[in-house]
């Protein structure tokens, strides 16, 4: 097998198994060359991919941006605050017209679940989907699990906290789809404001009981308190927050094994994780980062159009 069995990557959900690891696979094979003297290969040559951000992203475009490169694309970034969708154009009409600009693929953020689904439906260029509002992340799930496997040899059998602010992540739904797909034990841990009433339906444990998990799992992966998306308040305070699912050292210290901590990023330091934590030799959030450029590469290289 050396194609993925989806025309675009838009969800976790399609990819089977052996998809996913060919992606691994072939991220493996990527990231030896981005840590060689020359970074660069001729694989994405002539491919045209334009980079569709309808929200605010740094991480996720400038890793995309840097693959993209590495695999030597010629790449269009569009911001949406800078054009004419301030004026009302519309998703297809923005599309359209990248797409008349001879664009092969397309990655695209966009606020509302759902916008990457519609869009490859719409236009005829290869779409991925780096982010539709609170549905799902699937670059990020990949990377996340890759990261895993890489660290532990496998992800199958593993036991995997996901903790934090499920309600609004879209990297939760993501990672359970791929971390069960490879066979690991998933849990969900949070306030129960934060945890959404149908995530039981996905086969996985949910507990309100931070130290409880520190204590069942493997890895904890932590994510941000999504404060832009909360519309109500869905705790007392920030710091009520910290205290009873912040994770600290001396939370880590009191559980007697060591385990693995990640973060989709940016941090709220201090939040749900202090520096002590993020900065220490549990933490594999720089790993991820890195990651992120090797497996985007894939991606990207699994679903570009053949060469001529």
């Amino acid at each position: 097998m050396t194609k993925l069995s989806v025309k675009h990557l838009l969800s976790i959900k399609p990819l089977t198994p052996a998809d996913i690891e060919l992606i691994f696979k072939t991220s493996e094979n990527f990231k030896s060359v981005i840590n060689r003297p020359i970074k660069k290969v001729p694989s994405m040559r002539d491919v045209t991919i334009a980079n569709v951000f309808f929200e605010n992203s740094t991480r996720t475009r400038i890793s995309f941006e840097l693959a993209e490169k590495r695999l030597s694309a010629d790449v269009i970034n569009f911001s949406a605050s800078s054009s004419s969708v301030t004026k009302g154009e519309t998703l297809v009409d923005t599309a359209n017209n990248i797409i008349s600009m001879k664009v092969d693929m397309i990655v695209m953020r966009h606020p509302n679940p759902g916008a990457a689904e519609f869009l490859s439906k719409k236009v005829n260029a290869i779409v991925i989907n780096a982010g539709d509002g609170t549905h799902e992340h699937p670059t990020q799930a990949l990377l996340d699990c890759f990261t895993i496997q890489e660290k532990f040899g496998k992800v199958k059998g593993l036991k995997v906290a996901i903790i934090g602010d499920i309600i609004h992540s879209r990297v939760a739904l993501s990672n359970i789809f791929c971390l069960k797909k490879l066979g690991a034990s998933v849990r969900v841990c949070g306030p129960p404001t934060l945890i959404p009433k149908f995530i039981e339906k996905l086969d996985i444990d949910v507990s309100y009981n931070i130290d409880e998990t520190l204590n069942w799992c493997d890895v904890a992966n932590v994510l941000r308190i999504q404060a832009e998306r909360q519309e109500i308040r869905y705790f007392p305070s920030l710091r009520e927050y910290s205290m009873y699912y912040g994770i600290n050292k001396q939370r880590l210290d009191k559980i007697g094994k060591k385990i693995m901590i990640m973060h989709p990023g940016p941090i709220n330091r201090g939040i749900e994780l202090t520096s002590d934590v993020a900065d220490s030799e549990h933490s594999v959030i720089l790993e991820q980062v890195e990651n992120g450029v090797a497996v985007r590469m894939a991606v990207l290289y699994l679903l570009s159009p053949p060469m001529v």
